[in-house]
């Protein structure tokens, strides 16, 4: 006799909050340009040098995603030449303990010895 699927009684809110934090931090690179801002405001060409499989196009369109959303902020500096300067938000400072979490458990899969 086959089992009876039983409904589920969490309440799932009409947006559910879990998918628009993981489609957020899902973002190719995401994770990474969150966690080089983290300790200081940084340029895009520094970004370029910190995380080195980054295209420019696909920093671009990160830097564009996480300022629309309201998680880093875009200050341009009066320099010759012009440049920019990249910044966490309060926002975005609220996503560091998720993103120190998921290292967390990386470093500890990785050391794990996995099963032949």
């Amino acid at each position: 006799m086959a089992l009876r699927v039983r409904k589920n009684k969490a309440v799932i809110p009409p947006a559910c909050p879990i998918d628009e934090g993981v489609k957020l931090l899902g973002g190719a690179w995401t994770p990474h340009v969150i966690w080089f801002l983290s300790q200081q405001p940084r340029r895009f060409s520094e970004l370029r040098k910190d995380i080195p499989g980054l295209s420019a196009r696909v920093l671009s369109a990160r830097l564009r995603q996480l300022q629309d959303r309201g998680v880093i902020t875009r200050t341009p500096l009066s320099t010759s030449p012009p440049s920019v300067e990249y910044a966490l938000t309060e926002l975005g400072r609220e996503l560091l303990p998720a993103i120190t979490a998921l290292v967390s458990v990386a470093l500890k899969l990785n050391a794990k010895p996995r099963p032949r």
